[in-house]
């Protein structure tokens, strides 16, 4: 008996091992697929992602490739960069390497030397300060004017152009403008700053810093575009607005200046020039347009149906002969706005179609105290979008407003639509 009873005392503690052994086994096993994700995740997280950004102004793409090797970040960035595609010939890229976070290049010397990213490029520059780097036109602004016409005089705008052939660079580098009319007449200065767009491409557009109450502002500002051929350079033109920065309205535009590069010779180098800046009265020898609105008025539910129908004879907004319009409609009641809509952006034309439709509930009973207003802007991307034209419905309106206006609170339920001459804005 005592054999039997040791064989049973073995065969039960087998279990007992097997169950220990299992238990490590499990542990271990955890333990090791645990590692595994780790070192994946970190292997992971090592990694370079494929496009990095570090800041973005409306309107302007910020390509990854053109970043310097203190703002990669990874082991690989730097093969990255001797290994990247070529940019396409047609495509415009702006350097906006020296920027700040709040989209502002830093201060630096007038007698600089070349801009960030083209250190290898070794154009004929000509001496900044010299007569050589004039062109003929630019010797007009030493010229003495009569007080009539200095009563009329904006400004002068001072900038060079330069083009790098083994980049397919061109450079715009906005030096300063002098002679600034004041726009604010209680502190007698402007807080001026100057937008460029190179033309027909309208959607290429930069702008510089503003600078506070000056007028003789120092901008010194470098815009670089990649990848246009020097062949095209002559089919090309530059507009430069200068504004004056408003902080409680729209900007005040003091006027602009156009530079066709037909006939200009870049390739001996940095050509200095200067234009005078005129004032910006296209649109007022063109009128503002017109708008064609249909409004019912539906006095069982108190709602007003508005439809945005057409617009045409559309002012041009810039030199480029093309608007990209869209309209703005809001609702006022007792003088204050209580709802707003606007429709989709048409581009590039300036007889757009739109036919959308807005419905309103109105707060009170009728109409008397309920106007709307239509405001057709032009889309500027990067900037605030500029009024074209304004009309207001209601009836304290004048003209076809009233009289439109009028009807349909005579006529309610039915969709009355007219066509309506647009105001300044």
């Amino acid at each position: 008996m005592a054999p039997i009873t040791a064989s049973r005392e073995e065969f039960g503690e087998i279990p007992t091992v097997v169950g220990i052994f299992s238990a490590f086994g499990l542990v271990f096993t955890v333990s090791l697929f645990a590692w595994i994700c780790c070192q994946r995740r970190s292997s992971k997280s090592n990694k370079t992602p494929p496009y990095k950004f570090v800041h973005v102004l409306k309107g302007v793409d910020i390509y990854p490739e053109n970043l310097n090797s203190k703002k990669k970040f990874g082991g690989d960035d730097k093969q990255e960069v001797k290994n990247k595609a070529a940019v396409p010939k047609n495509s415009l890229r702006l350097d906006l390497e020296q920027r700040d976070l709040n989209g502002n290049f830093p201060k630096t010397n007038l007698n600089a030397g070349s801009p960030s990213g083209l250190e290898n490029a070794t154009p004929k520059v000509f001496p900044e300060g010299g007569k050589e780097g004039l062109s003929p036109d630019s010797l007009k602004s030493n010229v003495s004017l009569t007080s009539e016409e200095k009563q009329e005089k904006l400004g002068t705008l001072f900038f060079s152009l330069e083009y790098n052939f083994e980049r397919k660079a061109f450079m715009v580098n906005i030096r300063e403008a002098r002679g600034l009319p004041a726009m604010d007449e209680q502190s007698m200065t402007s807080d001026p700053y100057i937008k460029m767009t190179i033309l027909p491409e309208k959607k290429h557009k930069v702008k510089t810093r503003v600078l506070r109450k000056s007028l003789d502002p120092a901008f010194d500002e470098t815009f670089t575009f990649y990848g246009i051929p020097y062949t095209q350079m002559q089919e090309l033109s530059l507009h430069f607005t200068v504004l004056s920065f408003d902080r409680f309205s729209r900007d005040d535009i003091i006027g602009e200046v156009f530079i066709p590069l037909s006939g200009i010779e870049l390739s001996n180098g940095k050509i200095l020039m200067n234009r005078e800046i005129t004032k910006r009265n296209s649109r007022k020898s063109s009128g503002r347009g017109e708008l064609l609105i249909s409004l019912c008025y539906q006095s069982t539910t108190n709602t007003l149906t508005v439809v945005v129908l057409k617009a045409r004879h559309l002012p041009k907004s810039d030199v480029s002969g093309l608007s990209d319009p869209y309209v703005k409609v809001n609702l006022y009641h007792a003088k204050k706005r209580i709802s707003k809509k606007k429709t989709h952006v048409k581009k590039c034309t300036p007889n757009a179609v739109f036919n959308e439709l807005f419905v309103f509930d109105i707060p009170c009973e009728g109409l008397e105290e309920i106007s709307v207003e239509f405001l057709v802007l032009d889309s500027e991307r990067g900037s605030r979008n500029e009024v074209i034209g304004r009309l207001v419905l209601g009836a304290a309106a004048e003209g076809t407003g009233g009289e439109h206006w009028k009807e349909i609170c005579d006529f309610p339920r039915r969709q009355i639509a007219k066509w309506h001459v647009l105001s300044d804005g």
